[in-house]
């Protein structure tokens, strides 16, 4: 059966997730390390999990347990590539499906930020969740999770 992964800490879509999820009866694992405190949403198809602290235990937990036929709500790159390379799907909160075609050119942007960063360059952070890029996720999440169905 289909399960829905959030890297929760800095999703700002997990209430669209408990939504579509709810109406299709699947089951959300909300991952956060505690760092900021998530609110539970008192949904029985929703497991708050709350990991250790420290750099990507909360993206280990994801990746460990994710499946072919799962998918993983997360805006972390990394992550999204241990998701893909474990069969699963990955979407980002503005609604970008993560696919095999355009994760290493994501992974090599994103190292080339942080070099730019490491040499004292600005180069900003994620833009603002727009109305458009939250309605760009719900119906990318809608199609997503079908295809994750019909693959179960």
């Amino acid at each position: 059966m289909t399960e829905i992964y959030i890297d929760a800490d800095a999703c700002p879509v997990r209430e669209e997730v408990y939504r579509v999820a709810g109406r299709l009866g699947l089951v959300v694992h909300v991952v956060s390390n505690g760092s900021r405190p998530i609110r539970p949403p008192g949904l029985r198809n929703v497991r708050m999990v709350v990991v250790g602290a420290g750099a990507d235990i909360a993206d280990d937990w994801i990746a460990e347990r994710i499946g072919p036929v799962d998918v993983c709500v997360t805006s972390d790159i990394p992550l999204a590539a241990r998701c893909l390379a474990r069969g699963a799907r990955a979407l980002a909160a503005n609604g970008k499906l993560w696919t095999a075609d355009n994760i290493g050119g994501a992974l090599a942007g994103r190292e080339v930020a942080r070099h730019m960063r490491e040499m004292g360059m600005l180069t900003g952070g994620p833009a603002t969740l727009t109305k458009a890029d939250r309605s760009r996720f719900l119906s990318a999440l809608d199609t997503v999770v079908q295809a994750a169905l019909r693959a179960g």
